[in-house]
């Protein structure tokens, strides 16, 4: 077993880990943020992603000991209580979600595209959300939700 610290979400976090256990595996299990989902568990279908110091990543493939000392928002962590962010904001205004379980990877890599773009082209969005892969919409709606969310105020 190994110490770590994370901040997670604005919070510090120090956890005892075993060599193999992976981001995924501390953020769900440990700390119980399940918003955060397992889908592939082979980095392909975005639903685990998380940001970790400011870039998207695949939670299941990261080793929880990578990130030590690192900085992650979960999905859980974009709310101001009850006031949802405004990527979240946009996906039930305009429907981006249906089953659900992609959400989370997708509001967090829309939210890293609009951080570091803030006035995507749909191809940038495309491109900024091609890591996850959604079942159930067909992704208009979600390109729609994103386009919607881009220069708001908060994101």
């Amino acid at each position: 077993m190994k110490q770590i610290r994370l901040t997670v979400n604005g919070k510090v976090q120090d956890i005892e880990v075993n060599p193999w256990d992976t981001l995924l595996d501390v953020i769900r299990v440990e700390l119980g943020l399940t918003g955060t989902k397992e889908g592939c568990g082979l980095g392909e279908c975005g639903a685990c992603t998380v940001i970790m110091n400011g870039k998207t990543v695949n939670s299941c493939l990261v080793l929880a000991i990578e990130a030590d000392g690192k900085e992650i928002i979960t999905v859980e962590g974009l709310a101001q209580g009850e006031k949802l962010h405004p990527v979240q904001q946009a996906f039930i205004d305009e429907g981006g979600l249906q089953c659900g379980f992609c959400t989370p990877g997708m509001v967090l890599s829309a939210k890293a595209l609009l951080d570091e773009n803030p006035n995507p082209t749909d191809e940038e969005i495309r491109r900024g959300i091609s890591g996850n892969f959604c079942r159930c919409t067909g992704y208009t709606k979600i390109i729609k939700s994103i386009k919607s969310a881009a220069g708001q105020k908060g994101v």
